[in-house]
């Protein structure tokens, strides 16, 4: 299974997302310049020029046509996806860390940090309003100092709530219309560093800096699995092709400010996969000189790509020998 190496950043990967399609692959990194690339080959299409601080966090509306960026320059900016013009830019009081498009690609969730006396929110706009610097959102919610600043943001089927997961470790349900919490999830002792859904929608799959993923039911946020490792884990993704080949992908390691004490070897930053039912791990692949930052399964299920504190994103294609591995039960 020879990678495709992606190399078109100069500092760590943050965060990569496929399109609905698979076609492409969208990457940001501490440098302000999120990139998109052909999935299939790793050709780069182009980059996204306009922010000046590290980009947080990406997501790209269901068609291909926008993309949405959050950044530590305290603004999100959308561009379209197709001619990389920005399309608006907002500015926060604080940087933005998680942005997400509704199903519906009608709406945008999206959470600030918690600094210079501001608290941290979590704040849903519309897309389809001429909206620019002082667009107001369609709802508003303070997540401090109630909770611990919100990390990631996700949607709900239907648009009818967003989940927030959080750096104590708690991810929470908020109604879309009032702003109110519906549920809160307690189980991570760590930060959550990412959050995935599940193909059809109605799992969650967190992973969290106390070394270990957890996958959720959406509907009630009743834990259902836990993948234990012995490294803190920082992004987690659920196979697509759940039925036959029931797999979650993890990827995380050392802290990367403990990385060049140790080898390549010793650092653990291997891609680990685990039986989704059984809890087990099953395969490993190496690659990246540092912890993975952000993982994901392509929409097909035949492949996955990590983006590394390394700069590197890797685009793997699975070999037969995947598709050929039982369980024993």
């Amino acid at each position: 299974m020879k990678p495709i190496m992606l190399q078109g950043h100069e500092r760590s990967i943050t965060q990569i997302k496929f399109n609905r399609e698979g076609d492409l692959l969208f990457s940001a990194s501490k440098d302000p310049k999120p990139n998109v690339w052909y999935s299939i080959n790793g050709e780069r299409l182009g980059t996204y020029d306009g922010h000046s601080g590290a980009v947080w966090s990406i997501d790209v509306k269901w068609d291909s046509t926008l993309f949405v960026t959050g950044s530590a320059d305290q603004t999100m900016r959308i561009w379209d996806v197709e001619t990389g013009s920005s399309l608006s830019n907002l500015e926060m009081k604080t940087s933005v860390r998680g942005v997400s498009f509704s199903y519906s690609g009608t709406m945008i969730a999206y959470t600030t940090d918690k600094m210079m006396g501001h608290n941290s929110e979590l704040d849903i706009i519309d897309v389809r309003e001429p909206n620019d610097i002082d667009a107001t959102p369609i709802m508003k919610t303070q997540v401090t100092p109630n909770y611990a600043k919100a990390l990631s943001v996700l949607w709900g089927p239907l648009d009818e709530y967003v989940v927030t997961g959080h750096e104590d470790g708690c991810i929470i349900k908020w109604d879309m219309r009032t702003g109110k919490k519906m549920e809160v999830g307690q189980e991570h002792t760590k930060l959550i560093k990412d959050m995935q859904l599940s193909h059809d929608g109605m799992m969650l799959i967190t992973a969290s800096k106390d070394t270990t993923a957890r996958l959720w039911d959406l509907a009630t946020l009743e834990p259902l699995k836990m993948y234990k490792t012995d490294r803190p884990v920082n992004s987690a993704s659920i196979s697509p092709l759940v039925d036959t080949y029931p797999h979650v992908v993890m990827g995380g390691g050392q802290e990367a400010m403990d990385v060049t004490t140790t080898s390549s070897r010793i650092g653990k930053f291997d891609a680990r996969f685990f039986h989704l039912v059984f809890e087990e791990e099953f395969a490993r692949v190496k690659g990246h000189f540092g912890p993975i930052n952000s993982i994901s399964f392509h929409p097909n299920g035949r492949g996955y790509a990590s983006g590394g504190e390394d700069g590197y994103v890797r685009v793997h294609v699975f070999d037969d020998a995947y598709y050929q591995f039982k369980f024993d039960f």
